[in-house]
């Protein structure tokens, strides 16, 4: 069998966009258990354009998301305008099948339907074991998600902690179609919050919970009674993990990690596109090096890891601490904090947030309202 110069594993946006950069110089491989890319889908839908200008495509809008309705465990409310919007809403399904057509245009060939089973370091290669058969590379991807078996392969290498997420398309139409409606509350989405969306003739009605909580579905069947859709004809159904908290390591000996695998995840939202498109390039980089030195050694690869985490490291590292705080949070602590975000100067702020780096709203609105230090969390919580 001929040997590959790279091997990725999992064709979601991740492993897509690794093999769209790599593929102009190398001969890669594209290895997917599912049999299309993008499915199952366990995401909102909901990017920045910054992420759709770093994924390489130009997914189809369908629809602008400029607000949000923040509601707390004993009934009050924030309703928070941005100044522009916060985020745009994407088909999953159809991104992640562009993301593949693109690493499929630079060169990367596509093995739908092969499971990756295990490997083996070789003399001068990695041997890869799948349900299609053995397959030799130079250097193997993981990028096979929130569950990676290639993450695994490496001692001790499990994410700091999963959150559990569910949600539903349902056949409603929203009021106002460029306001999303978020639920804090133990009673709702215990260590997390929930979401619900506009998408034109449906609804996208959903909330991930801190594992300790149980599996979602009994607070999904609660948010929709809350919300009023519980009579509403349900379209989909997707549920997920999340890898929340980070892994040890994103290298080994002739293997790199990327996305949820690597878990590059911001922890206050779940969000996983960002982080991982920012990886991208700096994989590419320790790749090329790689291959133009012979040098496939941890010691070699890890220039990679130490590049991403100075691009997008500290932010994660704020997101993570935010949320160990917000898990602190009772009820009651959250609908103090939710009586404070009504004054005009936090709300102000919050109008100006971005998604992709929430910790610098956060340092405002601590600067500009001080009586929200210690309940900062929140502010964050609510509005990804």
């Amino acid at each position: 069998d001929p040997m590959r110069d790279v091997v990725v594993v999992g064709a979601g946006p991740a492993g897509c966009r690794a093999a769209a950069l790599l593929s102009p110089d190398r001969d890669v491989m594209v290895l997917e258990e599912h049999d299309v890319p993008g499915s199952p889908v366990q995401c909102t839908g909901l990017i920045t354009d910054e992420v759709i200008r770093m994924s390489g495509v130009r997914p189809d809008i369908l629809s602008t998301i400029s607000g949000a309705h923040v509601l707390f465990p004993g009934g009050g409310r924030v309703t928070v305008r941005s100044r522009s919007h916060f985020a745009r809403l994407i088909d999953r399904g159809s991104f992640d099948g562009m993301m593949a057509d693109a690493a499929a245009s630079a060169g990367a060939e596509f093995a739908f339907g092969t499971r990756y089973g295990r490997h083996s370091l070789q003399d001068g290669h990695v041997s890869i074991e799948t349900s299609a058969g053995n397959i030799r590379s130079r250097l193997l991807i993981g990028a096979d998600g929130h569950s990676s078996a290639t993450a695994l392969s490496l001692t001790d290498n499990g994410p700091a902690e999963y959150i559990r997420g569910i949600q539903v398309d349902v056949r409603s139409r929203c009021e106002e179609d460029d306001t999303m409606t978020l639920r804090l509350g133990s009673a709702v989405a215990p260590g997390f919050f929930s979401w619900e969306i506009p998408f034109g003739d449906f609804t996208r009605v959903g909330l991930c919970t801190e594992w300790s909580a149980g599996p979602p579905k009994t607070y999904l069947s609660s948010l929709l009674r809350i919300s009023g859709l519980a009579d509403r004809e349900v379209i989909r159904r997707y549920s997920g993990k999340i890898p929340i908290g980070g892994r040890r390591r994103t290298y080994g000996e002739r293997m790199l990690l990327i996305g949820d695998a690597a878990g590059q995840v911001k922890p206050v939202s779940g969000g996983g596109l960002y982080p991982a498109f920012k990886a991208a390039p700096f994989l590419k980089e320790a790749a090329d090096r790689a291959f133009s030195s012979e040098n496939f050694s941890p010691r070699s690869l890890s220039r990679y890891e130490k590049g991403w985490k100075g691009e997008i490291g500290r932010e994660l590292r704020r997101g993570y601490a935010l949320r160990k705080m917000y898990r602190k949070m009772s009820d009651g602590d959250l609908d103090r904090a939710g009586r404070v975000l009504c004054r005009p100067r936090a709300r102000h702020a919050l109008g100006d947030l971005d998604l992709d780096h929430p910790s610098s709203v956060a340092r405002e609105i601590a600067k500009d309202v001080p009586a929200l230090v210690g309940l900062m969390p929140l502010a964050l919580k609510g509005l990804l």
